[in-house]
Order: C-alpha cells, then sequence, then structure tokens
C-alpha cells in the first residue's frame, strides 16, 4: 500500500484563504479613508 490518500481538499482551502485576504484588503482600505477623512477635518 504505497497510495497516500488526500485528506484535505485544497481547493476549498484556497478559496477560503482568498476570500479572506480580500476581506482584510478591504478593511484595511476602509480603515486608511477613515483614517485620511479624519485627518482633512481636523485641518478645516
Amino acid at each position: 500500500m504505497t497510495t497516500v490518500l488526500p485528506l484535505v481538499n485544497w481547493n476549498n482551502g484556497i478559496i477560503m484563504i482568498g476570500v479572506f485576504a480580500l476581506v482584510v484588503v478591504a478593511l484595511v482600505a476602509i480603515m486608511i479613508s477613515l483614517m485620511n477623512s479624519d485627518k482633512k477635518k481636523e485641518n478645516t
């Protein structure tokens, strides 16, 4: 018995990591835009 059965479906994991990465990038972009808008409001 030299056959190795795959214990993990990597396709689902790759998709979930991609979705998580997109969410993180979106949250970082929102935080940067909020910080920039706050600085502009303080100057006026």
